[in-house]
């Protein structure tokens, strides 16, 4: 089996009975003929998510794996589109949870130029000079750039948690997002 034959369309029209008879009989076989037919297009978003050819071989398989068990749980309409779903979000959540470090990134508009990794020899000052610069926030920017950030949050749920308007919350965001830019640079100068 290559990674990268090249058939042309892969014919759809057996890919209902074929995923049926994988329901009905729990027959291995039956979903690997049926994953063949698509292991170009899931190493194709493997590669493009991960960027890397082995860990991308290594995804198809851990993704036939995943396939085992959602194809007798999920109701699939289309398989090659759902599984192209599938792919991808198997392959966000590697990435996720392969981060080897965090850059810390604030609304993609401000980037701090140091990584959170334990490693790292400056880290620990980088990291204890953005708590010290986080202290001087008003509280309502310490909560909010806490929850949106740190927390992953969305501005919705900032809001509820806080009691803060939306309004509210994205303005504390953005104060506060300017106030640690000024601070940090500040102490960078120094």
């Amino acid at each position: 089996m290559s990674w990268f034959s090249s058939k042309n369309k892969p014919d759809v029209t057996g890919d209902d009975d074929l995923l049926q008879s994988y329901r009905q009989t729990g027959d291995l076989a039956v979903l690997g003929q049926l994953y063949e037919k698509y292991m170009p297009l899931v190493y194709g978003v493997c590669l493009k998510y991960l960027q890397d050819e082995e860990q991308s071989k290594d995804a198809v398989m851990q993704i036939f794996e995943e396939l085992i068990v959602k194809a007798t749980r999920h109701e699939v309409k289309q398989f090659r589109g759902w599984l192209y779903v599938l792919s991808r979000n198997f392959c966000l959540m590697q990435l996720r949870a392969n981060k080897k470090t965090e850059t810390l990134s604030l609304d993609g508009v401000m980037e701090f130029p140091f990584v959170l990794h334990p490693e790292v020899n400056d880290t620990e000052a980088n990291v204890n000079q953005l708590e010290k610069c986080m202290q001087k926030l008003s509280p309502e920017q310490q909560q909010s750039i806490d929850l949106f950030y740190i927390k992953e949050k969305c501005y919705k749920d900032v809001a509820e948690l806080t009691g803060y308007s939306l309004n509210e919350v994205k303005s504390y965001i953005q104060n506060g997002k300017r106030n640690l830019k000024i601070c940090l640079e500040n102490n960078r100068e120094r």
